[in-house]
């Protein structure tokens, strides 16, 4: 990298040289979906301990018609006796990569922060299943956590859609579907640098092509893979930046100035507004697409974390206020 690598703050350059050597090189080197996600297994534990909860329990869940059930994990916070928001968490990982396992601790962070009950989604992934699959995957987790939102202890009226990258894809989907198909309610979307536009060609994906982790190659090797060779990248379940945007829930977005993904979440937090709905959004120009997952190492990521967390628990009945949505970071 050149002097343009100066973009990153200082604490975040050597985290992003590490993760770049570690990963594998997607549509490089690296082609195959399995060869791929052998080589991220094989990666060392931190061997830290996980982020405490108040309970953790491994559930399925019904999926679309005619489709598996869904496994998905279930975080309760500590304490009882109120009413919690209902998170319904989607992973990243480019459609393609990635589980549970992967976005355990975030999802335990995002639980113990917010108060809220985290149902973390293993929904399809390409290629073996694409496009729509995960798409179907996430509204049916979704109707699921609304309809039992009581029995996880969670406030019917504070279901929330939440993911990283192709997961936050995924979180704005699902609250489309939900518009589109009368219900369920949704309080909020939470779109933590997602996946929105098939087309690949906004300004951020040139200036931020390569040396920040995330590449542009790596994205188009993920389209490839979630759309396949006949998929209908402008679909508004493909590409949610290209969907009519009103009467959509709340949002809050985050976003990375050194991300390929940086312009279309600030895009799309633009149309939303234009649409008529409520957002706020937390950009962190030095920060690299993944930095929240590193909160001991990032101060930005801790800041990022605590307003998601904050507008998570402003979803629940007796803490709302005039409709306000979270603190506004950006």
């Amino acid at each position: 990298m050149g002097a343009e690598s100066d973009r990153l703050t200082p604490e975040a350059r050597p985290l992003v040289d590490a993760l770049s050597a570690a990963f594998p090189d997607l549509g490089g080197t690296v082609t195959d979906a399995a060869e791929a996600r052998r080589i991220l297994a094989a990666t060392p534990a931190t061997g830290k301990a996980p982020p405490p909860v108040g309970a953790v329990e491994e559930r399925t869940v019904p999926g679309p018609a005619g489709a598996p059930d869904l496994p998905v994990r279930v975080y309760r916070p500590e304490g009882a006796g109120r009413l919690r928001p209902t998170v319904v968490f989607f992973h990243g990982g480019g459609y393609t990569i990635c589980g549970l396992d992967t976005h355990d601790a975030t999802a335990r962070r995002l639980c113990a922060e917010s108060g809220a009950v985290v149902v973390s989604v293993a929904y399809r992934l390409a290629p073996e299943d694409r496009f729509p699959a995960a798409a179907e995957d996430a509204y049916a987790a979704l109707c699921w956590a609304a309809a039992g939102a009581g029995g996880l202890g969670g406030d019917p009226g504070a279901v929330v859609t939440a993911g990283d990258s192709s997961g936050g894809g995924l979180a704005t989907v699902a609250a489309l579907m939900a518009r589109d198909r009368s219900g369920p309610a949704v309080a909020l979307q939470v779109l933590i640098y997602p996946v929105l536009d098939a087309g690949q060609d906004s300004a951020s994906y040139t200036s931020n092509a390569s040396g920040y982790f995330l590449t542009a190659a790596h994205m188009r090797w993920f389209w490839e893979q979630y759309l396949g060779p006949d998929g209908d990248g402008t679909h508004p379940y493909a590409s949610p930046l290209r969907a009519g945007l009103a009467a959509l829930p709340p949002a809050h977005i985050v976003t990375a100035g050194c991300d390929p993904l940086c312009d279309e979440g600030r895009a799309y937090a633009a149309r939303l507004r234009s649409a008529g709905v409520a957002v706020t959004e937390g950009h962190h120009p030095g920060m690299f697409h993944g930095f929240l997952g590193f909160p001991q190492l990032l101060g930005e990521a801790r800041s990022a974390l605590a307003d998601v967390a904050e507008a998570v628990a402003l979803t629940v009945s007796d803490r709302k206020n005039g409709g306000d949505v979270g603190g506004n970071t950006g």
